[in-house]
C-alpha cells in the first residue's frame, strides 16, 4: 500500500513535502511558541501540533518529552486512514520528527522488528538522530521491552547537519 507512507522533514520543507507527497495528515513538533504553518492541503482536524523541546532531560524554560506526548502521537497515528501519506516535521527534521516516525512505524506495524525499522530509518536518512527520550517513552508504552531504544542506540548518531533532508518510511 503505497499511501501508507510517512514523510519526515524540517519546518522549512513542510509545504513542499506535503504538496509533493500528497499528504493529508500532518504532525508538527516544535518548541513552545514557535510559529507554525499548516499547508492548505491539510484540514485542521488532521493536523496535530505538539509543543516540546528537543531535549532528553529537564531544562528550565523548556518542555521535556513526556508520556502525554506519546499518547497524543499514538492516538493521531491510530486515526490516520492511510489513504494518503502522513508528514511529520520538527524544526530541523533531525531528532523529534524522525523519533515520531520511528514510533509510528513500530506502533502501526507491530509485527516488524524494531531493528529493521531503525535500519530502514538510517538508510533513508544519514542525518537522523531520533530523540532518545521520545523513543524510550514509546518503547515502554508499546511494551517493546527496550527493543526500540536498543535499535535506535544501534544505529547511532546521524551525520551532523543544520537541517536534515526530507525522507520517507514505508509501513509495509
Amino acid at each position: 500500500m503505497s499511501s501508507a507512507r510517512l514523510y519526515v522533514c524540517s519546518l522549512t520543507r513542510v509545504v513542499e513535502t506535503v504538496r509533493d507527497s500528497g499528504a493529508r495528515s500532518l504532525v508538527t513538533i516544535l518548541t513552545a511558541g514557535a510559529s507554525l504553518v499548516r499547508p492548505h492541503e491539510i484540514a485542521p482536524d488532521r493536523h496535530l501540533c505538539i509543543a516540546m523541546s528537543d531535549i532528553d532531560a529537564p531544562v528550565a524554560g523548556h518542555i521535556t518529552p513526556e508520556q502525554s506526548h506519546i499518547e497524543q502521537l499514538l492516538e493521531f497515528f491510530s486515526n490516520w486512514d492511510r489513504r494518503a501519506p502522513l508528514v511529520i516535521h520538527c524544526y530541523a527534521g533531525v531528532s523529534r520528527s524522525p523519533a515520531a516516525a520511528f514510533i509510528a512505524a513500530c506502533a502501526l506495524a507491530p509485527h516488524r522488528c524494531e531493528q529493521a525499522v531503525a535500519q530502514e530509518l538510517r538508510h533513508a536518512s544519514p542525518t537522523a538522530t531520533p530523540n532518545r527520550k521520545l523513543v524510550a517513552l514509546a518503547d515502554a508504552r508499546l511494551n517493546r521491552a527496550g527493543r526500540m531504544s536498543a535499535a535506535i542506540g544501534a544505529i547511532g548518531r546521524g551525520v551532523d547537519c543544520y537541517e536534515g533532508a526530507p525522507f520517507a518510511l514505508d509501513l509495509a
